[in-house]
């Protein structure tokens, strides 16, 4: 506390008044300024990767190339919709925590794990599909950016799905709460910026 005031009283005498921020406070900045970081790399990543589909698709007469299987519809419809429900449980999870409510918390969390392993699940039934009629990585480019779209994109799952065990089991211990809970928002936004992405993939790779 009185470094604090002494940091406070030496700003105002040299003419500005800077308000005091706990160590804590500026930990919490610091790491979410990293995460923003590190999504904005891979956003970028993930931007070459859809660049180079649609550069594909724009110089490929015959959509999807002659020969090549059509990627199926309906699994990829559910598992947006299923994506969509994890980030709005993900979001409820942090609330709830925010008001004090880690039972509740938690269990979001973990149904938003339970959710998010459904997802893989059913991505993995697509590869499955897709391999049997022939469509595997060294088919050509169209299966090749495919695969490297949606492993991409799974292996960020995964990493989110490992982090949200942890949360949840965190906030279970009285880890998190409604004073301290800076790890679930950051995993919250990493989650948010998967669903996003996943989005746009249905969007481009299943719709268009």
């Amino acid at each position: 506390m009185a470094a604090g005031v002494s940091q406070k009283a030496a700003a105002v005498t040299m003419g500005d008044v800077v308000p005091y921020r706990s160590p804590r406070a500026q930990r919490d900045w610091t790491s979410y300024l990293g995460m923003v970081i590190f999504l904005g790399s891979w956003a970028v990543l993930f931007a070459a990767l859809f660049f180079s589909y649609l550069y594909l698709r724009a110089h490929t007469p015959v959509w999807p190339p002659v020969g090549s299987p059509r990627l199926p519809l309906t699994l990829p419809a559910l598992n947006t919709g299923v994506i969509v429900l994890t980030s709005v449980m993900m979001h409820l999870g942090l609330m709830a925590i925010r008001r004090r409510r880690n039972g509740v918390g938690g269990t979001l969390l973990l149904g938003t794990f339970a959710l998010g392993s459904l997802f893989l699940v059913l991505q993995t039934v697509v590869w499955l599909r897709m391999w049997d009629q022939g469509l595997v990585p060294q088919a050509g480019q169209y299966a090749s950016v495919f695969y490297a779209l949606t492993w991409f994109h799974a292996v960020h799952v995964v990493v989110g799905l490992v982090a949200l065990l942890a949360l949840a089991v965190k906030t279970w211990l009285g880890k998190y709460n409604a004073a301290k809970h800076g790890g679930v928002l950051l995993w919250t936004i990493y989650w948010h910026f998967v669903g996003v992405v996943w989005l746009l993939m249905f969007l481009l790779v299943y719709l268009v």
